[in-house]
């Protein structure tokens, strides 16, 4: 009885650890985002040239998350975590300090590369834990990667509307961080630990052999999916505020509300989602949210108002908000292919449309207009969420 409470215990533990791994992830690239106006006038560029240092950001991480499967699969996701968080935690302030365009670029690459290694870490070790808890946390804890994105952008705005210059502000977030890392590394799964939440370690290294297990049909499935709906993600990060300052004739201190509203919809969605997943298949709940939050697009863009404009925003939040976890899940459950090496390839694919997803709909916004690049990620929502659904088991 005692060993059977102990390994409770230890399980709980983790799970709490993997939140907070998943919390500060959110609050780390989320702080950046109020750092960005201070970087642009401090380096004296131009939308142009910031746009392409920004880039970096993004190059680190899609360049990291393969490297950090293989480190993943290698080491375990918990040394992992560790470095990658260290490595945010170093990085942030040092955004705020740099005087040259090549330190910053630099500083961003390896920002980047943080994140990128410690977002394939986590979601590898969320589904080693949800593996041993018996049933769904995987929407929960990308909930509270949404409620660390809330808390890095208002937390870093507080602390300088409190006084404290940008520097010494990302200073005490970094610590922050750095401290809940270092809390939580004794109580995630070392490697041992990970490799029984996939069962029979020998023959899971039997079944997982050879160089391109990653280009497995399910796995290139499901990271096209997640590239969908990273993409459709992306849109909201990117184009939300301009289409109701230039559609819509929002005043342009409220265009950020659209992003806000949707935001907050899916920290919520996310944080409820597990109980959903457990009373509901993974299937349906891909179904009837892709139905949801492809019907908060059509509504955002077919109707003329400022107010079903946000409410088809707080509906793609909701409907879209357990999908990703679900694929995740589904991804971390092959039999032979482990997390480490499944998770990274629909991670990758992910990030990809996310990151090149906007400016391909500014080619379509371009051509046609922006209501018809919103409504093809509706399409695109659509679907993916059928795709899924008709799949076999």
């Amino acid at each position: 009885m005692t060993t059977e409470v102990s390994f409770t215990k230890n399980i709980r533990n983790a799970r709490k650890a993997t939140s907070a791994i998943f919390l500060i992830c959110g609050i780390g690239i989320s702080a950046w985002a109020p750092m960005v106006p201070y970087a642009k006038e401090r380096l004296q560029l131009n939308d142009a040239d910031l746009g392409l240092l920004l880039l970096l950001l993004g190059a680190g991480a899609i360049t990291m998350m393969p490297v950090g499967g293989i480190l993943c699969h290698r080491y375990g996701s918990r040394i992992v975590m560790f470095v990658a968080g260290l490595i945010i935690a170093i990085t942030l302030p040092l955004l705020l300090m740099m005087q040259t365009v090549t330190g910053m670029g630099i500083t961003l690459f390896f920002f980047g590369a943080g994140i990128g290694t410690i977002d394939i870490a986590m979601n590898a070790h969320g589904v080693h834990v949800q593996n041993r808890y018996g049933r769904s946390i995987m929407s929960s804890l990308h909930g509270l990667y949404s409620v660390g994105g809330l808390l890095g952008s208002l937390g870093l705005g507080f602390l300088i509307q409190s006084g404290l210059s940008p520097q010494v502000a990302a200073v005490g977030i970094s610590i922050l961080m750095a401290v809940i890392v270092c809390g939580s590394y004794r109580f995630l799964f070392n490697k041992e630990e990970e490799n029984i939440s996939v069962g029979e370690l020998a023959l899971h290294e039997k079944k997982s052999r050879g160089s391109f297990i990653w280009l497995k049909p399910r796995v290139i499935f499901i990271g096209a999916l997640c590239f969908a709906i990273f993409l459709a993600e992306g849109a909201m990060l990117d184009w939300s505020a301009v289409f109701l300052r230039e559609n819509r004739n929002v005043e342009e201190a409220w265009a950020g509300s659209g992003y806000a509203a949707f935001s907050v919809a899916m920290a919520v969605g996310r944080l409820l989602g597990d109980s959903i997943v457990t009373k509901f298949n993974g299937k349906m709940v891909v179904f009837w949210g892709g139905l949801i939050a492809a019907g908060g697009f059509f509504l955002a863009v077919a109707t003329p108002w400022v107010s079903s404009a946000l409410a088809g925003f707080i509906l793609l939040g909701i409907g879209a908000a357990n999908i990703v976890p679900v694929f995740f899940s589904a991804a971390g459950k092959f039999r032979d292919i482990p997390p480490a090496i499944a998770i990274p390839v629909v991670t990758t694919m992910g990030y990809a449309g996310q990151l090149a997803g906007p400016a391909f709909l500014g080619f379509i916004a371009f051509r046609y207009s922006l209501p018809v690049a919103l409504s093809f990620c509706g399409i695109l929502i659509l679907i993916a969420a059928v795709a899924y659904a008709v799949k076999k088991p």
